[in-house]
């Protein structure tokens, strides 16, 4: 079941670094539903191309629902959505967003929370401070950024939690060594991570080496879709065929030709999109399926067929 959308204002638009800014999303009529740390929503951007959906963290204090606040990077080989977000997004402008959802909640039988941010990554981590605060939460946060372009909310955050906030500035060549940090935390310590794809898998190898348990490793990734190949993919019970570009994700595809995937991350983890596959040859880009799973499943936010190969799902 797909969910309802609700209609926003932005009502305030702030550049936070050369390449990030900030944007408050405000209701247009009655109130904003209520969100836990660690939720995320998605934007239905109205390109010039095509409607985007893209998902991002909700960085606000989830006390306070009289708006949403997120922040979005401007990437370098933006498919649309960032360069949307950041050339033609003003104050007054109106969007459609779902209601949060939370693929990356903080574990709440956890003894010490220890947050490791790249970048941008930092924003959900905002609303996991604003409740570790309120409810006197054991807590750690070490931020790993370049100075000057994805340093975003350093200062507030040097201010207001400066004896729980570790930084490391790779202009200044600080280094944060994963491998130290996890080999020395309490029981009972579990580790979120958030930020590039090598910040994800260097926690994860780290964690592994010093034998942590998968269950108290989390992460959350938004990335998307990479580009690749052009292919073809037939609708099986539809009798459908659709020519996926190189530019745009499978899943994109299939909304463009009014078939709807149940979807929250759009960036292969969270599996709800998981689709069926007949035939052919897939290339596999997610964080979820199992090897075995992979054999017959795809998550089409991220999975390509084989440029050449002849992909069928059970659609």
């Amino acid at each position: 079941m797909m969910r309802s959308m609700i209609e926003v204002e932005v009502t305030k638009v702030k550049q936070i670094t050369d390449v990030i800014r900030e944007f408050t999303l405000s209701p247009m009529t009655g109130s904003l539903p209520g969100f836990s740390s660690g939720s995320h929503i998605q934007l239905h951007l109205p390109t010039s191309v095509r409607v985007l959906k893209k998902a991002y963290s909700l960085l606000s204090d989830p006390a306070d629902t009289s708006s949403y606040r997120i922040a979005v990077r401007l990437q370098e080989h933006s498919k649309g959505g960032s360069r949307f977000m950041h050339e033609r997004l003003s104050e007054g402008d109106h969007l459609h967003i779902t209601p949060p959802a939370n693929l990356f909640a903080p574990n709440s039988f956890a003894r010490h929370h220890l947050m490791i941010a790249g970048g941008i990554g930092i924003t959900p981590f905002l609303s996991y401070l604003a409740e570790f605060q309120r409810q006197s939460k054991s807590y750690e946060l070490h931020y790993a950024y370049r100075g000057g372009v994805t340093d975003a909310y350093v200062t507030d955050l040097r201010q207001a939690f400066s004896a729980k906030l570790h930084t490391y500035d790779s202009n200044l060549e600080q280094r944060l060594d994963l491998d130290q940090l996890l080999s020395n935390q309490p029981v009972g310590t579990h580790v979120y991570v958030c930020g590039p794809e090598r910040l994800r898998l260097a926690v994860q190898e780290a964690a592994t080496k010093n034998a942590w348990s998968p269950s108290r490793i989390h992460w959350e990734a938004f990335a998307g879709a990479e580009p690749g190949q052009a292919f073809q993919v037939e609708l099986a019970r539809l009798n459908k065929t659709l020519e996926v570009s190189a530019d745009e994700s499978l899943l994109e595809a299939l909304e463009a030709s009014g078939v709807e995937i149940p979807n929250l991350c759009r960036g292969g983890v969270c599996g709800q999109c998981v689709t069926t596959y007949l035939e052919g040859e897939v290339e596999h880009r997610d964080a979820f399926l199992s090897q075995a799973d992979q054999s017959q499943q795809l998550m089409p936010c991220v999975s390509r067929g084989r440029c050449g190969s002849r992909l069928v799902l059970d659609l």
